[in-house]
């Protein structure tokens, strides 16, 4: 038969006007685009969802200090109440401050500022002892307590390291940083 011949012409529209059974590549190609706009759709989703869910954790985060400070559980009253028994001296300030230097002055600064280097790093926003407002707040107790068994993300504290009145000098060198350098050391 030849190809331009009518009657091939005829069979060729006969056969276009006949439905076709859609072949088994195109509807793998069909479910492989559904596949890729729907795990799209997910992603898009689901950096939607975290990005709103960030935003919110940022915006729940205390803005100071202080609500920081009260979003910790209280320190119990009986060691609130506790009073210093270790009197400050030039000697025992000596041996505070440099234990101070070893274990807390990375946060808390060299003197007492609340800006040392790791402080700094994760974005910490610490009491400036130097402040006397900052430290009028804490009774002798309160600072042995939090010196002994930590607060918020200072961790630990010194409680199983140093003896119970290197901790007390330590309050006594916690307090010093609160006074003009011309003020003696109060008993």
């Amino acid at each position: 038969m030849d190809p331009a011949s009518p009657e091939r012409s005829r069979s060729r529209h006969a056969m276009a006007d006949v439905p076709q059974e859609p072949s088994r590549h195109s509807h793998l190609s069909t479910l492989g685009v559904c596949m890729r706009r729907m795990a799209l759709f997910l992603s898009v989703l689901s950096l939607f969802s975290t990005g709103t869910f960030l935003a919110q954790q940022k915006e729940s985060k205390p803005k100071d200090t202080q609500s920081a400070e009260s979003a910790l559980p209280p320190i119990p009253a009986t060691d609130v109440e506790r009073k210093n028994p270790v009197k400050p001296t030039p000697d025992g300030l000596a041996e505070a401050k440099k234990l101070y230097g070893y274990h807390c002055a990375m946060c808390h600064g060299n003197n007492g500022d609340g800006k040392g280097d790791l402080a700094e790093q994760m974005k910490l926003e610490l009491n400036d002892w130097r402040n006397t407002t900052s430290i009028s707040k804490y009774t002798d107790g309160a600072l042995f307590y939090i010196i002994t068994n930590g607060r918020g993300k200072m961790v630990g504290g010194e409680g199983d390291r140093t003896k119970e009145e290197v901790r007390w000098t330590l309050v006594n060198l916690v307090r010093s940083f609160g006074r003009k350098s011309n003020e003696p050391a109060k008993p």
